[in-house]
């Protein structure tokens, strides 16, 4: 075998797999499969039937046909003088009707007549025989031997004798003096089941063609709303249309449908925030740059201006420089805060430790602020989280508290846990948020009051750094806040890091 020819082997076995992959071919194969199984079912029980029936009905007749018989050989006395022409004419009749044989047998067990004249006189061994001797008619049986083509047929020979019984009365006894052996051919009910057969296999084969069409086209009409979502895809996709899809016919369409327009409305918020944030991007980066431009076009302008005016010329120039390069830390922390949590350095923390950590660097800028922070540890926390991340997600809430805060204000940071998570409460005597806002303030670049975040030194963020570090933690943080009283962020993280 060469090898185009074993790359071909694989390629037709890729395309069988493919094929039963498919979910049109697996409801045709399951409809059909149904079908087929179903019409040989239905053939194999009215063949079944029918047999046990005819079986049932040509013994009945027969066992009929042998009691009349037997009650004649009574009659004649044919067990003991077997001359009676009319005896004998009704056994060949007997064995003619059912194309059978005919046995007489007497309570010695020996034959004394055989239609078929060829074991006159001699004994039989039959269990049957035996058992109807002894029972009567509750012996009487019926064997039915399909390979051969016969029922054999027991029945007993019975005579009424009058006797006396103790007391002296007479009585009728019915005795068992015989058995009639009868062999019904079944070559009829053989010939019969043939031809039902051939009658039952040729309207199987209709019924499995038109299964077989009924299949395809049911497995066509039942996925074809899939392939109505399979087109809209598609079309959205080549950029064609960006409307909702919609496709009712099931309620796993409905299902479906109804994801990929969550997804599909998700991915345009998406592109939105990031239209919004490459313009925002843009907007800062420019505008500390057009700052610089003015300024040293200015002094380019003025060759003879003094040194004082460059002196502050060049103060200003690096402030700018300096807030360029804020804008740039801050969004390379956005950047890889937006990675996925894999990226997490996760280790057990002391939390009442790192908090305290956190709280000591930033109380310089506190008391430059004439700002009280304070910490109230409820219990000891030990937890399983990224220092890294989770301290500078803090840090920019505490930091935020002091900067937006009052003259003579004060900040509280509150500690507690429960069995599962660990809580930090900040609290703040500040300026607050506008209700309109707490929705918006996690947004990227988005500032409640932009004059003051500029004149402090705020790009707008901090808190989105923030929250995006508190999510990768499988956390939650909610703000609570009212205008000109202050703001509270409660940061809720699981004591345990489930991956």
């Amino acid at each position: 075998m060469n090898l185009k020819s074993v790359f071909s082997e694989i390629i037709h076995k890729l395309k069988i797999v493919n094929i039963f992959r498919s979910l049109r071919a697996r409801i045709f194969i399951l409809i059909f499969v149904t079908g087929f199984i179903s019409c040989q079912v239905v053939h194999f029980a009215i063949i079944e039937t029918y047999e046990g029936r005819a079986v049932a009905v040509r013994t009945t007749e027969a066992q009929t046909q042998a009691r009349i018989l037997a009650d004649h050989l009574i009659t004649y006395g044919y067990l003991q003088d077997t001359s009676s022409e009319i005896v004998g004419a009704e056994l060949d009749m007997l064995a003619n009707l059912y194309d059978g044989r005919v046995m007489i047998i007497d309570d010695n067990l020996k034959i004394i007549k055989d239609t078929y004249g060829i074991s006159e006189k001699k004994t039989i061994i039959s269990e049957e025989v035996v058992k109807c001797l002894k029972q009567g008619d509750n012996g009487t049986t019926s064997v039915y031997d399909a390979n051969n083509g016969y029922i054999e047929i027991t029945t007993p020979i019975t005579q009424t004798r009058i006797t006396e019984d103790e007391s002296g009365n007479e009585v009728e006894v019915e005795e068992v003096v015989g058995v009639i052996l009868t062999s019904v051919s079944t070559d009829n009910i053989s010939t019969t089941l043939d031809i039902l057969n051939q009658n039952a296999s040729s309207i199987e084969l209709i019924i499995i063609i038109v299964i077989f069409m009924f299949s395809l086209f049911a497995a066509n009409i039942l996925l074809k709303p899939f392939d109505r979502i399979t087109n809209a895809i598609n079309d959205i996709k080549a950029g064609f249309t960006n409307e909702d899809i919609s496709v009712p016919d099931y309620l796993e369409t409905e299902h479906i449908v109804t994801a990929f327009n969550q997804l599909q409305s998700r991915m345009k918020t998406l592109d939105e925030s990031r239209q919004e944030f490459v313009s925002n991007v843009s907007h800062e980066l420019k505008t500390p740059i057009t700052s610089m431009k003015v300024l040293a076009d200015t002094l380019v302008a003025q060759p003879d201006a003094p040194i004082e005016m460059y002196q502050d010329f060049m103060q200003d120039i690096s402030k700018e420089v300096d807030r360029e390069a804020t804008i740039i830390d801050d969004l390379l922390s956005l950047v890889k805060m937006d990675k996925t949590a894999a990226q997490l350095n996760i280790s057990t923390v002391d939390v009442n430790e790192m908090t305290e950590i956190i709280l000591k660097r930033l109380r310089p800028i506190a008391r430059k602020n004439n700002i009280e922070l304070t910490f109230d540890s409820r219990r000891p926390v030990t937890a399983e989280i990224d220092e890294v991340k989770l301290s500078l997600a803090i840090m920019n809430i505490v930091e935020n508290a002091i900067k937006y805060n009052k003259e003579q204000g004060w900040v509280k940071v509150i500690l507690d846990a429960d069995h599962q998570f660990f809580t930090i409460t900040i609290s703040d005597s500040g300026v607050g948020i506008p209700e309109d806002s707490t929705d918006l303030i996690f947004n990227r670049f988005y500032r409640v009051d932009k004059s003051r975040s500029r004149e402090i030194g705020g790009t707008g963020l901090g808190l989105s750094i923030t929250k995006s570090a508190i999510l990768m933690h499988r956390g939650s943080i909610d703000v609570d806040s009212v205008l000109g009283e202050g703001t509270t962020f409660t940061v809720t993280i699981p004591l345990s890091y489930a991956k």
